[in-house]
């Protein structure tokens, strides 16, 4: 199939075109959000995926459209394509983020339309989101393998939050000092220099490097309050580090009480950093079970699998 999507998250995208299907993803030449075109800092499949810029696409043909964002259900899909989603074209739409505000108003875009398919990413975001008769599926995340890189030998903490500072108590930044009193923590990301001590803050890295720096630390810290559920978390765990994890949204979900600890008690958590950081054979014998964990769950190929379903499903 010829899969038209915008390359809104970096790393969904990197295992969403890692399937056996042709990709075009919108290039503008800015590179702005709705014009990221191929990644730069992740390894795509260049054999596989195409940028386009917008004035290409009415004379595409595509199989499917896979939808991201409210604009581009409408109007930017239609302006672009000159094609209706969903009417003129099988369409999907994604929803990557948990809902906002009181629970009775959270009622998502793409509700009551009998033209498309709502896929969430987790069970989750399924259940708080009020999508009233559209059809709806779940496709849990998958991980391109970065392998088992971890060797914990250094005594601290790793965070990765993308504007920490900005998103502030969505992300758990104003925890990070608390965290910060039990072992040493580096948070990794976007802005992350903003933060200051008594974090140390590392701005934001190639997937790759990245990848390597967090396995170099001893525990990954995971203290977002809300997220459907953040994927570094399952890279951490795909990289074979323990996870110590604010207990909300899917999190209990996705880590087993073997892999690491997870709470909504910060006492609880910060002590559970000291100790793994403290304890290097305790964090290691996690961290294994934490990969299985992930590979059993989020592994690639059974997120490539189910996409191949909703696909062959929708352009039926």
């Amino acid at each position: 199939m010829r899969i038209l999507l915008w390359h809104v998250h970096g790393a969904w995208s990197t295992a969403f075109v890692h399937g056996r299907h042709d990709y075009v993803v919108p290039v503008l030449p800015d590179r702005g959000p709705d014009g990221v075109g191929i990644a730069q800092t992740y390894e795509w499949p260049r054999d596989r995926v195409t940028e386009l810029p917008p004035a290409a696409l009415r004379d595409e043909h595509f199989d499917a459209v896979v939808l991201q964002r409210p604009h581009e259900l409408e109007p930017l899909a239609e302006d672009w394509l000159g094609r209706r989603p969903g009417r003129d074209v099988p369409a999907v739409y994604v929803e990557h983020n948990a809902p906002q505000g009181r629970i009775a108003e959270m009622r998502h875009p793409a509700a009551d339309r009998d033209d498309l398919l709502l896929v969430h990413v987790t069970h989750f975001n399924s259940l708080f989101w009020d999508a009233g008769s559209t059809p709806t599926r779940v496709i849990e995340h998958g991980i391109v393998d970065p392998g088992d890189r971890y060797s914990g030998e250094l005594p601290r903490g790793a965070v990765v939050i993308n504007e920490a500072r900005r998103r502030a108590r969505v992300t758990g930044t104003d925890l990070l000092d608390r965290f910060a009193e039990a072992a040493p923590i580096d948070v990794f990301g976007i802005d992350a220099g903003s933060i200051g001590p008594p974090v140390c803050g590392i701005e934001d890295l190639p997937q790759d490097r990245l990848h390597s720096e967090m396995a170099r630390r001893r525990v990954y810290l995971h203290p977002i309050r809300w997220t459907s559920l953040g994927l570094s978390l399952l890279e951490a765990m795909h990289l074979g580090m323990p996870v110590v994890a604010v207990g909300t949204t899917e999190v209990h979900e996705a880590v087993p009480p073997a892999a690491g600890v997870v709470s909504t008690k910060v006492e609880l958590l910060a002590g559970a950093v000291k100790r793994l950081v403290d304890d290097p054979a305790e964090a290691a014998e996690r961290g294994r079970a934490a990969r299985a964990a992930a590979l059993e769950r989020y592994g690639l190929g059974r997120f490539l699998s189910d996409w191949d379903r909703v696909l062959e499903e929708v352009t039926a």
